[in-house]
């Protein structure tokens, strides 16, 4: 059963903003949003940092590997300029950054585990012990690897899980039990009606990622999702579903 905000921001500030970034964060604020997304991943030193790829180059100048980098080096780069000039000199923030800042305003995460790949058991269960002191209800953690779930699960019981999928497996109840999840988020354009309705009749909620058309997200709403993460802030506001 789905218990948290219908609409999230995908990345913090979807196409307004620098992913994974406090400016986008404030941009999804500012849009009204109640709920974010982001990626979350651990650096070989410990630390916990927003970032969506493995390797510098796309978002962070460099090249190389992000875990291998200290959080004190990605938060003196620029994760801004790659997007537009007026973010030049954004960094990277750490988790306990971004947590705060959504705790402070009131806005509700889905923290993305994103392993750097060999990391997986590592940066789930990293992560799940750092949501683990946040207060309950603030946070759901999802994640395309089920080791950094499985390992969530094992240091944070806690704290919900759910499992991140393209097309919807055959075999999604036996991995949903396993893991211990709450919900299933699947790709948007690969959905059924079907498909929800079942996941849904066996007790779990269904996120469908990432929608930037009004049309698609009517679409899903029609077909009873849950929830839906966007990066058009400007075209799907927080009040979708409500206002049809």
């Amino acid at each position: 059963m789905w218990t948290y905000p219908r609409i999230i921001a995908h990345r913090g500030g979807g196409t307004l903003a620098p992913e994974n970034t406090l400016a986008g964060l404030r941009g999804a604020l500012a849009h009204g949003f109640r709920a974010v997304e982001f990626d979350v991943m651990a650096l070989r030193d410990g630390a916990l940092v927003l970032m969506h790829d493995p390797v510098l180059g796309r978002t962070v100048a460099g090249t190389g590997s992000v875990a291998d980098c200290t959080a004190a080096q990605l938060a003196a780069a620029d994760a801004g300029a790659w997007f537009s000039p007026a973010f030049a000199g954004e960094p990277v923030p750490s988790f306990a950054d971004a947590a705060a800042f959504c705790l402070r305003h009131g806005l509700w995460m889905n923290a993305e585990i994103k392993p750097v790949p060999g990391m997986e058991a590592i940066t789930g269960a990293a992560v799940a012990a750092a949501c683990a002191a946040l207060p309950s209800g603030s946070v759901l953690l999802s994640s395309f690897s089920e080791a950094a779930l499985r390992a969530a699960r094992q240091a944070a019981p806690r704290v919900p899980r759910a499992l991140l999928v393209g097309a919807v497996p055959a075999d999604w109840p036996a991995r949903l039990q396993t893991l211990g999840a709450v919900a299933l988020h699947a790709q948007a354009a690969l959905l059924t009606r079907t498909q929800v309705a079942a996941v849904k009749a066996a007790g779990f909620g269904v996120l469908a990622y990432t929608v930037n058309q009004a049309a698609a997200a009517r679409l899903l709403c029609a077909i009873d999702v849950d929830a839906i993460c966007t990066d058009r802030l400007d075209l799907i506001n927080a009040d979708f579903f409500e206002s049809g």
